[in-house]
This record gives structure tokens, sequence and C-alpha cells, in this order.
């Protein structure tokens, strides 16, 4: 997520992008354009730089191409103000509800799956050996098919050495290992119940959260094997689901078929609970040590110590959040008080330095 000025100028279809199979924020920005019926075109490789396109200030997928307030083509990254830019240029069948306190509870919970449950995606992805072996094997093939074998072997060393380098940068470590796991199965036992009486987040058709947590999911529950296995043995309605809205083209938007607002409590309670659970702690330890100038956050998270460098960037999201909650009228800001009461998130909502 980042604070994101729309710019008014027109935007051409089809839209065009880079990404790949196995970057999560790629796949939650395509299963939204197809809901959407937004035309794009995906770029995978290096066509992206045969076409001569520019280069984004920070390397991310996916990477869209976009004219900037002159019309000139620009490297644009960061999927939630991308869908926030898309919701203002495109009409019909949007993904965030009308309904003010239903869109801030949409913009938690979508926070949350872009950066809590990709911790999950990223620590099973590099910390287990049959995990490690797939995702080092198809990741270089996914981005060069014709490559000589010799060159993706090399490769495929290459991302695994440096991505289970990278582990403890976004919270995955032996310390921290028990409370991600923990909450990955926690998780899926709560979104098996939501998606059941949903069968959206947000009730009856899919919000940006939706594709958010399906995100995360296209790796954790259809693609690296350690997790997969969890969640086809626990919750084989999330494991279908995932597939389910991969593409939602064909599905209803009917303006009724929001959740309402007397409902979201009981339809949301126990995912509001699991956020404040895990992810409203770190988000606090995260904030207070960048507040003090530390390198480092600690904190106990469900009980257990949980051990990181700090992140700039998730501090910046609890900004945003609480931004988001601080433009709400009166009304709905007592709403949101209401839903989030008792569930641990009650935190977010309170403006203090650092954290």
């Amino acid at each position: 997520m980042t604070d994101s000025t729309v710019i008014p100028i027109a935007i051409p279809t089809p839209l065009r992008l880079k990404g790949a199979p196995g970057s999560p924020y790629t796949r939650k920005m395509i299963a939204y354009l197809r809901f959407r019926h937004i035309p794009y075109e995906l770029l995978i490789g290096d066509h992206a730089n045969r076409l001569g396109l520019p280069e984004p200030k920070v390397s991310l997928l996916p990477t869209f191409y976009l004219p900037d307030e002159h019309g000139n083509v620009q490297a644009v990254v960061d999927s939630t103000p991308l869908i926030r830019r898309f919701e203002s240029a495109f009409q019909g069948r949007e993904t965030i509800p009308e309904n003010p306190v239903l869109a801030f509870l949409n913009y938690l919970i979508e926070d949350y799956a872009d950066e809590w449950l990709t911790k999950a995606m990223f620590h099973y992805r590099w910390y287990y050996a049959a995990d490690i072996k797939q995702a080092g094997a198809i990741l270089p093939r996914w981005r060069g098919l014709q490559l000589p074998e010799a060159e993706l072997q090399k490769a495929e060393r290459y991302i695994a050495q440096r991505q289970i380098g990278r582990l403890y940068v976004v919270g995955s470590n032996d310390v921290t290992a028990p409370v991600i796991e923990a909450s990955y199965e926690r998780f899926l036992d709560i979104f098996d119940r939501l998606i059941e009486a949903g069968p959206f987040v947000f009730g009856q058709r899919p919000s940006s959260a939706d594709f958010a947590v399906y995100a995360q999911l296209t790796q954790l529950a259809r693609f690296d094997p350690t997790p997969a296995a969890l969640c086809l043995a626990q919750a084989p309605r999330v494991y279908a689901w995932t597939d389910v809205v991969d593409d939602l083209s064909g599905q209803a938007a009917d303006a009724e078929a929001w959740l309402q607002v007397a409902d979201a409590r009981r339809h949301l309670g126990e995912l509001l609970t699991e956020i404040g659970r895990v992810y409203v702690p770190a988000l606090l330890a995260n904030a207070r040590a960048l507040a003090s100038g530390e390198k480092e956050m600690q904190t106990q998270i469900d009980g257990r110590l949980w051990i990181q460098p700090t992140f700039p960037y998730q501090g910046r999201c609890l900004q945003w959040i609480r931004g988001a909650y601080a433009d709400l009228a009166a009304a709905d800001q007592q709403a949101v008080q209401a839903i989030l009461a008792d569930t641990g998130c009650e935190p977010l909502l309170v403006q203090s330095r650092g954290g």
C-alpha cells in the first residue's frame, strides 16, 4: 500500500504490465483486471526491456506502464494504490465498497493480506527443503523457458541463495517461524468459515481484499508444497476458492450484493481478531522502533518473541490505515469502533507518536 495521488488523465487499454506467475501481487492484479473487464497485456521475462519500456524506481512485480500527468509512459508499482487509481479511471464492477465503513475494513484486510500473509508465503517457500527445491527450479523457468539448462541451473542456485538470505528481512527466522505457521493455520480455518458464509470477504461480490488474500493463496495453497498440503488437508474449500477467484469475469457485481454494515462484525469478527492478534502488534512494534531510530524491532506476538529488522514501508502502512480512519465522518468512525471492539485492532485507530 502507498499514499498516491490519482492522476486525472485517461488510461489507454489494454493495460500493459510486467509480471510473473510466482509473484502474488501479479496474480492479485490480473485477477482484479479480469473481474473488472479491463483489457490487459501481461509481459513476462524480458519482453518489457525489448519494448523499451521504462524501469520503475523500485523494481517490483507487477510493474504497470501508465501515463503520467503529461501523458508520458512511466513505470508504476504497488498494487493497492494501482487498484484505487483504476477504480477511479474505469467505471463498473468496482471492488471497493461504496459504504465508507466497509471501504475502511476492506482497506485494513487488504493490507493484512499484502503485508502479513505474505510473510507466510515467503517463509514457507524459502524455509523448507521441498519448497526451496521447487521454487528454485520453477521461478527462473517461468521467466526463461528457452534458456539453456546450464544457465537455468545457475539461476536456480542464485535465486534460492538470495531469497533464503532475505528471510530474516521479512520476519521469517527460527524464532518467528512458530508464530507465522500457527497464524497461517488459524487463517485457513477462519477463512474457510468466512467463505462458506460469503462467498467473499464482503458478501456476494469480490472486493480488493479478496484479490489480496487470493494473491497470497495462489502460492500458499496452490504452488508451494508445504503450505499447499496444509491447505488441502485442513481447508479444501479455501483450496478450491483460490481456483475460482482466478477468473471472476462472469461473477455478478450487483450493488445490493455487498455485506450490510450491521452484519460486518458477525461475518468478519474472527478474521479481524486474527489481524489484531498478529498483524497489529507487528505494526505497532515496528512503528515504535522506527520512531526510536532502531534497526531491529522486538515484541511479543501471540505469546511468543518476535524479532526482525525494522521495515519503513510497514511504518507507512500504519500511517495510511490511520489516515483512512481519520478521513471518515464521525458516525462512520463510531461504526468502525463498534466493529473492531475487542478484536485487538483498536490501537490502529489511535494516533500516537511512534505507534
